[in-house]
């Protein structure tokens, strides 16, 4: 059973493999619902613990020999002495960390980046520790230890405490040559040394279901497999490449676009372009770029349902068809898309501030997200294609965004390049994979990424119109630069 928590929402899926194709079956979904407090803007980690041991009763019937967790990045929870949460965990969207990150790499006296080869952002667990010791000593003090969000689901599922490598990896606290975190780097951040477990790698057994769980909801003990905690890794995993060297886009909430590498690449053109080396499984580092991904149109469609007008994301994509070729282009990683809120204002101001004039219908809207959010990619494409000194003729998508047609095609003519669009379940594949691999079902990354193909065959999509998103790439290159 692999538990995937998004953003916006979670689902249980079983898996069953047959040792050749794995079939798998949504058996429960749930929604994912923050809530502001008092001017904090938390997860709701009860609400989702209890639709974790809903998901588990709704397997009850099948039966399943194992659980993998995986979740968004960055977030974690307190823990006090007792192991009992000292409060919710905290939204990476909370505004609690504006402005800290060049306080803090000034109270650090060092570059964030070149010393860990994350990119530096204001979500990052760092970053929020930093806040969290400025605002709220107390609470830290209070704390007897913290986990990353899917450690935090399975401790409270089987009492094991753990820092999975991939998730770990998120935090911008690792040493990103060891693996493990730097002390040093917690030292200037203000936090005690020892607040988060050892970094273990991914893939080993966390224990057994507690006693009182299988108890309450009539089941047996299931193993529970640290799985690459991090959803991005767990969908790396599921990417159905044959090739050694590949270049994928992870398509969800956020698009995570890079190339998996042996070693980490950290220099001061890394920096510039603010390209992350994220743990993977096998101890394999994914050199990517963290970009905007469906959260602009996820929001748009918020606020269109808000005024009474709820569209589908498929009656989104019909209406920017029927709009005008590149009307409008955006930055998606500005800074004012990054809150959620009214998105369609917002996407309108920007275009009224670079001299485009204003986007009023919904397709209009809805194509210029698309359309920008394509031109990014080809953007961060160039950029690691010369970090790396490697080209690629292919690009694999997989996740969410393989939904959205009009996106993937869009992709590939920004890009220039074939885009094979994998499954959008990709991160219960590789979170499934990976559970397979604990209990000795697959040898390894490589079967696991066979099983990815002959179970989800890719959909190809080739470049079109190649001289007009030319064209559209030096005018968007002008809109990021004056943005």
């Amino acid at each position: 059973m692999a538990f995937d928590f998004g953003a916006s929402s979670g689902r249980a899926i079983l898996g069953a493999f047959d040792g050749r194709k794995l079939a798998m079956d949504e058996i429960h979904r749930f929604e994912n619902n923050p809530v502001y407090l008092r001017g904090t803007y938390y997860w709701d980690f009860l609400a989702l613990y209890r639709e974790t041991l809903n998901g588990l009763a709704a397997g009850r019937e099948s039966g399943f020999d194992s659980i993998g967790i995986d979740t968004w990045g960055v977030d974690f929870g307190l823990l006090d002495s007792k192991g009992d949460l000292v409060q919710n965990p905290v939204h990476y969207r909370d505004a609690r960390t504006k402005g800290m990150v060049a306080e803090l790499q000034e109270k650090a006296g060092l570059d964030l980046h070149l010393r860990t080869g994350t990119e530096t952002m204001e979500i990052n667990t760092a970053v929020q520790l930093y806040a969290l010791a400025k605002c709220c000593p107390d609470l830290l003090e209070r704390a007897g230890g913290a986990l990353m969000m899917p450690d935090l689901f399975g401790y409270f599922l089987t009492g094991a405490k753990t820092a999975e490598y991939s998730i770990a990896s998120t935090t911008q606290m690792l040493d990103p040559h060891s693996g493990q975190w730097d002390k040093g780097l917690a030292q200037a951040i203000g936090i005690k040394d020892g607040l988060f477990p050892d970094v273990a790698p991914s893939g080993g057994e966390l224990g057994r279901l507690l006693p009182e769980i299988q108890k309450e909801l009539n089941i047996g003990g299931a193993r529970v497999i640290s799985v690459a905690g991090h959803d991005t890794e767990s969908a790396i995993v599921a990417v159905p490449a044959e090739e050694e060297d590949f270049f994928y886009i992870s398509c969800g909430t956020w698009s995570l676009m890079g190339t998996e590498l042996r070693a980490p690449i950290i220099n001061e053109g890394t920096a510039r372009m603010g390209v992350t080396n994220e743990g993977g499984y096998g101890g394999r580092i994914q050199f990517l770029k963290n970009l905007a991904g469906l959260w602009l149109l996820q929001e748009a469609r918020r606020q269109y349902m808000r005024e009474g007008r709820p569209y589908g994301y498929p009656e989104l994509g019909q209406m920017a068809l029927g709009e005008k070729p590149f009307a409008y282009l955006i930055d998606p990683d500005a800074p004012e898309f990054a809150p959620p809120g009214d998105m369609p204002r917002r996407i309108r101001g920007f275009c009224e501030r670079t001299g485009q004039g204003s986007p009023e219908r919904p397709g209009e809207i809805a194509r210029c997200i698309y359309e920008s959010t394509a031109l990014k990619y080809r953007l961060a494409f160039d950029g690691i294609c010369a970090l790396t000194g490697k080209d690629y003729s292919r690009v694999h998508m997989v996740g969410g965004g393989t939904k959205a047609g009009i996106l993937c095609q869009m992709a590939a003519n920004a890009l220039g390049r074939e885009l094979a669009a994998g499954s959008p379940e990709a991160t219960a594949i590789g979170n499934i994979a990976v559970q397979l691999i604990s209990l000795g079902e697959l040898g390894g990354l490589g079967e696991a990424r066979a099983m990815a193909r002959e179970s989800f065959p890719e959909t190809v999509y080739s470049p079109q119109d190649g001289d007009a998103w030319l064209e559209a790439l030096d005018r968007f290159r002008g809109i990021v630069g004056r943005a």
